[in-house]
This record gives structure tokens, sequence and C-alpha cells, in this order.
């Protein structure tokens, strides 16, 4: 059997901002939605296929402590792909881990930009190309690992 990812779902603590963010984001379409009592929900993807469901259903933030979901990761094609989801993230305020776009480790062509979503979830947008001249911020560890 092969099996590959169908869909992830992340609980969120405000349909309609997480909504915009991801919408905004990665640029998705909203596919299904409800907003009925306690059974909000909202299904995003592209060409009628799910990626990402926000499920209204938590409140705090992220634990980043506690076992479970350690980041989300998008691959976009380019550094200027990177670049581009910087400055639209920087127009609408998102906590940055680093400062601009680094590699995956010192000398890898990989890297990107890792910063947190509305509640706190942990997410990076990397090309696999284009990043092997810049500074890696941890040296002994992939960058992904503890931002």
């Amino acid at each position: 059997m092969t099996f590959q990812i169908g869909h992830v779902g992340l609980n969120v603590t405000d349909l309609e901002r997480s909504k915009r963010f991801y919408l905004r984001l990665l640029g998705f379409e909203l596919l299904k939605e409800s907003t009925e009592g306690d059974r909000r929900y909202a299904s995003l993807g592209r060409d009628g296929r799910t990626a990402l469901t926000l499920w209204q259903q938590s409140e705090g933030r992220f634990p980043t402590t506690s076992p479970g979901l350690h980041h989300l990761a998008f691959q976009v094609p380019d550094m200027d792909a990177v670049r581009r989801a910087e400055a639209a993230l920087k127009e609408i305020g998102v906590r940055f881990a680093y400062d601009g776009p680094v590699p995956h480790g010192e000398g890898r062509p990989s890297g990107g930009v890792f910063f947190e979503d509305p509640d706190g979830i942990r997410v990076e947008i990397s090309s696999p190309t284009g990043a092997e001249d810049l500074k890696a911020p941890v040296a002994e560890a992939p960058t992904c690992g503890f931002f």
C-alpha cells in the first residue's frame, strides 16, 4: 500500500480569523463551511480537493510543549515565492521565528520562513532550492526543528 496525506485538520479558536488567514496565506478556495451552533468548521483547498479543515473547538494558544503537531510545512517552487509569502505575512503582522528566510541547515539548498498562525500553530513556507547562501540560525539541528 502507498499513502499520502489526504488533508490536515486544525483546531482553532476563531473560525473567521483563521479562515481569512489561511485563505490569504495559501490562496485556497472555501470548499465547505458550517457556521451553525457548536459545529463550526471550514474546509479549504483547490480544485474541489480539501487540503486543510479548520475546526472551531479550542481555547487558548497552541501548546508547543505537549505531544502532537510540531508544525505545518508548505512548499513553494522557489525562494521568490517564499519572499512573496513573507511580504504578505508581514502585512498582516504575523510573528516570525527568524528574521527573513533561512536555510533548513547550514549550506543546505532548501529553506524558508517560519512563523505562527493566529492560534500559535507553527507554520513553515519553504523552497527546495535557493537558500544555500543564507545563514542558518541553528548550527546543530534542522532549522524547522526548534522554532
